[in-house]
């Protein structure tokens, strides 16, 4: 009796992250047409420190080009203005930190996290109920693990576990290996922002990387198979 085929893995899908959020108009203007150009499932909202009343303006005035794109916005810690700021859900580093807000954000919204150092912190905030678990971020000092080792965790953890991975990469290059490696989605941010063609070339250009390494990804699997 022929065993039933596993379907095919859907390509991975953008993570964008905003640069920090001081004044939001010309983000505004520009993330409808940006969000239109590629296939981004969620926007990460990095805000600037300051008064809370200020940093939901910010994420308020925000929240319909992102949501109206269909996009999922997230921010970048401070889970207490999620609810009152429309937002989705929220990013939190180390699992401390996202067991502390599980209970007022779930089930109804997102929580992510990143800044696990080892293969048990990972399967630990998995255990405890994360959407989804970033690997590759920089630590608070500017540091990162290799592309080689953050490719490898995601494959690991792609190959086990059921909720989702995502690679922070800082090229295109590194987009393109960690989608080949197995991550549903890849958060880009600084390189996208800062590329002198402009943002929206620069995640076209990602989006496609993200497309063809995937495609080959597949090809592989069928030849193998």
């Amino acid at each position: 009796m022929a065993t039933k085929p596993v379907p095919p893995r859907p390509a991975p899908r953008l993570y964008l992250a905003t640069p920090p959020v001081d004044e939001p108009a010309q983000l505004t203007a520009e993330l409808p047409d940006l969000l239109a150009a590629a296939d981004v499932a969620a926007v990460l909202v990095r805000l600037n420190e300051t008064d809370q009343r200020t940093m939901i303006s910010r994420v308020k005035a925000l929240a319909p080009a992102i949501q109206n794109a269909g996009a999922a916005l997230l921010i970048d810690g401070h889970p207490e203005l999620v609810a009152r700021a429309g937002a989705d859900g929220a990013h939190l580093t180390g699992i401390a930190a996202m067991e502390d807000v599980l209970p007022s954000l779930k089930p109804d919204r997102i929580v992510g996290v990143g800044g696990l150092a080892t293969r048990h912190d990972s399967m630990a905030a998995g255990e405890a109920g994360a959407d989804y678990v970033l690997f590759g971020e920089p630590d608070a000092n500017g540091q990162r693990p290799s592309a080689e080792a953050i490719a490898e965790r995601l494959q690991w953890w792609d190959e086990l576990f059921e909720p989702p991975c995502i690679g922070f990469a800082a090229s295109r290059e590194e987009a393109e290996a960690f989608a080949a490696a197995g991550a549903d989605f890849v958060l880009v941010g600084d390189f996208v922002w800062s590329d002198p063609r402009g943002a929206k070339a620069a995640l076209i250009e990602v989006g496609e990387a993200l497309a063809q390494a995937h495609a080959r990804t597949i090809g592989k699997a069928r030849a193998e198979g």
